[in-house]
């Protein structure tokens, strides 16, 4: 692969990098834009810029290459070192360059500088430093000033550094996942969304990008799908992996179905097929599954079918019985008089609506494919309100307008038996979640509902209790309300989209003393009643209230007051302890078991050693039903599977 590409670097110019490794984030897609990269080094930098530490320095390195800002070096000295990066320290290997360029250091000498600046040994760097800044000024012609000050930057640069060769690696990977988008759009495409089959997160982000780049992606159909996502020929169109889809393993697809259909020809009809497949391998769990995601869309209805279901079915195990025992051969020598005959598919006396067909893809293929409720929002969502991917940890204390569909509540008591809710809600692509303190919920708290199409505003939210940023971001709701139709129908586009995110105005949030019934209030202690007592909280107090309701929600008095819809399976974690990680056999066994059954839920497989218990998230996802929890237990033991 030639690393001078021009369709891989337009692609990475215009940031098209979705699915490319490492640069798919949208703050790296904000800097790939800016970059305009014409290089494998700018590759390799924007790698070991993009990190807590020197992401500081991506602006000035962008302005420096387009020639916006000036380029200097603390002394001439640097310079060869820091030529290629315009003169910012990225790399361990030029400050170890430096070392021996500019301070006579010997390659024994340098790497023990880097071993101390790499592990921050600080005995080790206070060692180092005066044979350093004594080099800088005997070899380097610097004063004590500059070495010292290179130095302190130095220290800085502990916090940070990055191996070169680690970055380019990481690089090359990347250069040749855009090099592959760039020249193989669909085939990259479908090979994306195999690799992230039970992700189905990943999987909206991939079509909606596939979308944008005029790339179909249709339904499953039971002629042209493979097990795995697949390109068909010729007309820049994916069709949906039928392993994709629950109750339709691997195993089924690539070792029953696809043979029947590659040696004898396409399916002629839902009993053609009924009648070719094994039918004791395609049991009704799996038929249903391929009627309601449409995998036999061309042949007849998904209501009719199912209907038919059981009388399609009969006719296939009679035909395959017959052929068993031979009697097909004795029908053929009778011509078609002795055949059994396709039983004719009676219209089904109920319809089932869009929005039912639309569950039911969800459930069995974890999106919706067909078609999506918030379809016809699409415009009025652009324009009024931030991507998702707005809600991130660059964006802490940032005001954001964000809307999608409702699909999860969690509402509890708070300490001073006041009502708060988490509130999940999605978008085509991505899901987030907010907060919503008592005082919003007892003023708005009856909008919230499952299915509700809602826009909120409120602040990005990625700290703990103790003010440290973590990766559990979330909004603290402002405000919210519903989209109704009729506001969607008298909505007046503007052809305007929102500006990016800007930090939050400042507040005061105020909680009102509750009142609180005496047989609680008997079990609080002065020192709670006390505290919740308080008229006047600052930012930190609401946080704390989450952490503090949770903790409530386990006391008996809150536990009978909490409201919550029943649990969304596809968000339970499956774990397995495995008592012995050197047991091949075992894990191999366990292996085929999650085969055997795919889903959309997460297995984490709790290796235990020496040195205590190790969790270990699969790269695959399963259905968690008792098909595959039964034979798990039978194989680690009852106490040693967990589903929560």
């Amino acid at each position: 692969v030639p690393l001078d590409d021009p369709l891989a670097y337009k692609l990475l110019q215009n940031a098209e990098t979705t699915g490319v490794f490492q640069l798919e984030s949208a703050g790296m897609k904000r800097y790939l834009k800016d970059l305009k990269a014409s290089s494998f080094e700018d590759i390799i930098a924007m790698v070991a810029l993009y990190r807590p530490g020197p992401m500081q320095f991506i602006d000035s390195f962008i302005r420096r290459k387009h020639g916006e800002e000036p380029i200097t070096y603390l002394h001439p000295g640097l310079e060869n070192a820091l030529k290629s990066t315009y003169g910012i320290l990225i790399y361990q290997e030029q400050f170890m360059q430096i070392s021996k360029e500019w301070c006579g250091f010997t390659g024994g000498q340098a790497d023990t500088l880097r071993k101390a600046v790499g592990k921050k040994k600080v005995a080790l760097m206070n060692k180092v430093k005066p044979e350093f800044i004594k080099g800088a000024q005997e070899v380097g012609g610097a004063t004590e000033e500059q070495a010292e000050t290179f130095w302190n930057q130095l220290l800085e640069f502990a916090n940070y550094c990055f191996n070169k060769s680690h970055a380019a690696c990481y690089g090359l990977v990347a250069y040749w996942t855009a090099y592959l988008k760039a020249h193989y759009p669909d085939a990259f495409m479908a090979a994306l969304m195999t690799s992230d089959m039970r992700w189905t997160d990943r999987l909206a982000i991939e079509i909606a990008e596939c979308k944008r780049m005029g790339i179909k992606v249709l339904g499953p159909d039971i002629n042209q799908s493979y097990a795995d996502f697949g390109i068909v020929g010729g007309e820049k169109t994916i069709r949906f992996g039928l392993a994709a889809i629950k109750s339709m393993g691997k195993a089924l697809i690539e070792d029953i179905v696809i043979p029947e259909r590659d040696k004898n020809g396409p399916f002629k009809s839902v009993c053609d097929f009924a009648s070719r497949v094994d039918n004791t391998k395609f049991n009704k769990k799996s038929w249903e599954s391929a009627i309601k995601t449409g995998a036999f869309d061309r042949f007849a209805s998904r209501t009719d079918l199912l209907f038919n279901l059981e009388e399609i079915q009969a006719y296939g195990g009679k035909v395959q019985k017959d052929r068993a025992s031979g009697q097909t051969d004795l029908f053929g020598l009778m011509g078609d008089a002795g055949a059994i005959p396709e039983p004719t598919l009676q219209e089904s006396p109920t319809k089932v609506s869009e929005k039912e067909q639309l569950l039911w893809e969800r459930d069995l293929m974890g999106l919706y494919l067909s078609a999506h409720p918030l379809d016809k929002y699409d415009l009025y969502f652009e324009e009024n309100t931030h991507p998702f991917t707005m809600v991130t940890t660059e964006n802490d204390g940032k005001q954001v307008v964000v809307g999608g569909i409702i699909t999860g509540i969690r509402t509890i008591l708070t300490k001073s038996n006041t009502k708060m809710a988490f509130v999940k809600i999605e978008s085509k692509t991505a899901e987030t979640e907010f907060i919503v303190f008592p005082s919003l919920y007892e003023q708005e708290g009856s909008k919230l509902a499952i299915d509700n199409i809602i826009k909120v505003t409120g602040r990005v939210n990625a700290r703990d209790k103790d003010g440290n940023v973590t990766s559990d971001v979330k909004i603290i709701a402002d405000s919210f309300s519903v989209v109704s139709d009729e506001k969607l129908e008298n909505y007046q586009s503007t052809g305007i989209k929102m500006e990016d995110p800007k930090e939050a105005p400042k507040k005061e949030f105020k909680r009102k003393k509750a009142t609180v019934p005496e047989n609680i209030a008997s079990r609080l202690s002065s020192s709670q009643t006390t505290k919740e007592g308080s008229s006047n909280n600052t930012e930190k107090d609401k946080t704390d209230s989450v952490k503090n309701s949770q903790e409530k929600q386990g006391t008996e008095e809150v536990v009978t007051r909490v409201i919550t819809p029943p649990v969304d399976p596809r968000s339970q974690k499956l774990f397995v302890l495995i008592e012995n990680p050197e047991d091949t056999e075992k894990l191999t066994r366990i292996r085929k078991l999650c085969d055997e059954n795919p889903g959309f839920q997460e297995i984490i497989l709790v290796l235990k050693d020496e040195s205590g218990k190790k969790p270990l998230r699969m790269p695959f996802r399963i259905d968690a039903s008792s098909d595959l929890i039964d034979p798990l237990k039978d194989l680690v033991g009852d106490t040693s599977v967990v589903l929560k």
